[in-house]
């Protein structure tokens, strides 16, 4: 028989991931993964062991992004009373309107799909994450510049949006 409400606490595990990272709570997010992690983002091009340095990755290459990330259509899988499997389609919008980060040249906007690969582990009663990574689907950019009209505010800027 099928736990659904261990499989409502994944989904609300993945959620809770996904509004640390847009709202950069990296307290939380940290709070989301299991201490030996592992993480495999964009196919393999930013891959890294444990938590800390998953965190390090995350907060230096989003910190001062704008970034919307959207998972769906969640197939969970239980593999034990511990263990689960979980795939979600991703959809992201990320805007950098300044400098150079890893994942976006400076003043672009990205548009994108994948699917998110997922692991989770159940430590003291609370499930982790404990493998995530994602294939993009498709990738678009535009320049900024392309959008002489776009005004941003955002809340990382010191502006109210």
């Amino acid at each position: 028989m099928i736990d659904l409400q261990e499989i409502e606490a994944i989904k609300q595990l993945k959620y809770r991931y996904l509004r640390a990272v847009d709202m950069k709570l990296w307290d939380l997010l940290r709070d989301t993964f299991a201490e030996d992690a592992v993480s495999s983002y964009a196919g393999g091009s930013w891959s890294f062991n444990g938590r800390d340095e998953i965190l390090n990755f995350l907060t230096d290459a989003l910190g001062e992004l704008v970034t919307l990330h959207q998972c769906h259509h969640p197939e969970i899988e239980l593999t034990s009373p511990t263990t689960a499997k979980g795939i979600w389609y991703l959809e992201d919008y990320v805007i950098n309107p300044e400098g150079d980060q890893p994942a976006i040249p400076a003043r672009t906007i990205l548009r994108g799909a994948a699917f998110y690969h997922d692991e989770y582990v159940k430590v003291d009663g609370e499930w982790k994450i404990q493998s995530t990574g994602y294939e993009r689907t498709f990738e678009e950019h535009q320049s900024l510049d392309d959008c002489p009209t776009l005004e941003l505010k955002s809340r990382w800027r010191g502006e109210t949006a």
